[in-house]
């Protein structure tokens, strides 16, 4: 059903079908744009997935690869038109790291390091506000609102009865000190993540101040995996103007490891619970 379409995965998963036929033709993505007469960045775009791609482009670059066997031209023409469909988040109009949502959307599993707030899949809705408007103190309120909407939006991946993302979150111990809205709201945080934390799906380690020094010491970043194969999987750093997307192989296992280390030095799930514990009820006192 066009319904389920995730329009950002289709987008990826055509970009790397139109990479591995340049690669396979033996042509650089500068000499595509030389013959089509476009811009190299051009053909980087529509490979990465960061760009819509039209059926023209698709006939346009089968065309340069002289791909011959018309059902694998039909069915990247078909992804193309899948592509170029919406995802339930742009009903909510410009949305900056929409990228994102379409990869978390599809992804299986997602590992996050947090060093300064509580993750966007484990917030309160007064704590999101809290957040939303103390990150973006120029945006109107109709913005920030629609922002908070989104996000918990988003959770739905972590709650849904059928196959829902699974989570592990390492919390950095400053993301737990740190009070955003108020106490109370601090409190209700800390009990929602205690409540998540219980379920089978989702993992929450804290990563205490004796540590010092450690692995995600140059800040937040996630990694998304995928069931399908032929998705690759992708580290997400976010940033203020703009967002970086890893997706290279060699980038990926560099920051797997990180993570690898960043759990190894985190309190254990029991301990952390303990501890997020203690904190919400100093919060209410």
């Amino acid at each position: 059903m066009a319904s389920n379409v995730n329009p950002t995965v289709r987008r990826r998963r055509l970009g790397q079908e139109l990479r591995r036929l340049r690669e396979l033709k033996g042509m650089t993505a500068e000499e595509v744009a030389e013959r089509l007469l476009v811009s190299q960045s051009k053909i980087s775009r529509l490979e990465n997935g960061r760009r819509s791609i039209s059926q023209r482009d698709v006939r346009d670059l089968c065309g340069v690869y002289e791909v011959e066997d018309q059902r694998i031209v039909d069915s990247l023409m078909q992804m193309a038109k899948d592509s170029r469909q919406q995802g339930w988040w742009h009903a909510f109009g410009d949305i900056p790291y929409s990228v994102y949502i379409g990869l978390e959307t599809d992804a299986e599993s997602l590992r996050v390091y947090e060093p300064q707030i509580i993750t966007g899949l484990l917030q309160t809705r007064p704590y999101a506000e809290a957040i939303v408007q103390g990150g973006s103190p120029e945006s109107s309120e109709q913005d920030n609102d629609k922002r908070v909407e989104v996000r918990l939006r988003r959770q739905s991946r972590i709650t849904a009865e059928q196959d829902p993302l699974r989570l592990w979150v390492v919390l950095d111990e400053a993301a737990l000190h740190r009070v955003v809205g108020s106490r109370q709201v601090m409190r209700e945080q800390l009990e929602h993540v205690l409540e998540l934390s219980q379920l089978p799906h989702i993992t929450v380690q804290v990563l205490p101040f004796e540590v010092g020094a450690h692995a995600g010491i140059n800040g937040q970043y996630s990694i998304l995996e995928f069931a399908d194969a032929a998705d690759s999987s992708v580290v997400y750093i976010e940033g203020v103007t703009s967002d970086l997307y890893l997706e290279k192989p060699h980038d990926v296992q560099k920051y797997t490891v990180m993570y690898e280390h960043l759990r190894a030095q985190s309190l254990n799930v029991e301990q952390s619970r303990r501890l997020v514990e203690r904190l919400a009820k100093e919060y209410a006192r």
